[in-house]
């Protein structure tokens, strides 16, 4: 099993930045692509960024490229969602996810079969 605990999310101006963590145990991190997803209130979940094991290949949505980075450190099982420039549309609930049976990141909430509890980032106008 996978256990993964984002944090970081909270309340910012427009135009200011957040940085979300995901903390993984119980499965071979380095070894598995990771994505952040968002979903807004009566809205989809939607992706966000998707990073593969290795850190090598990053994918973004087009909303979010040039604003949003996404990190990982393996030696701390941890990844990281850097967010600047941050906008109102970008209010949500952020989710990680890992897939276990890939090392290169999709765009589909299909592919990942272990997700954290989300935290809530909300930007004022």
């Amino acid at each position: 099993q996978v256990q993964l605990v984002e944090s970081g999310g909270g309340l910012v101006q427009a135009g200011g930045s957040l940085r979300l963590s995901c903390a993984a145990s119980g499965r071979t991190f380095s070894s598995h692509a990771m994505g952040w997803f968002r979903q807004a209130p009566g809205k989809e979940r939607e992706f966000v960024a998707g990073i593969s094991n290795s850190g090598g290949i990053t994918l973004y949505a087009d909303s979010v490229k040039g604003r949003f980075t996404a990190s990982r450190d393996n030696a701390k099982n941890t990844v990281f969602l850097q967010m600047n420039s941050l906008k109102p549309e970008d209010t949500a609930v952020y989710y990680c996810a890992l897939d276990s049976d890939s090392a290169i990141a999709t765009i589909s909430t299909q592919s990942y079969n272990y997700w954290g509890q989300g935290t809530q980032v909300t930007v004022s106008s």
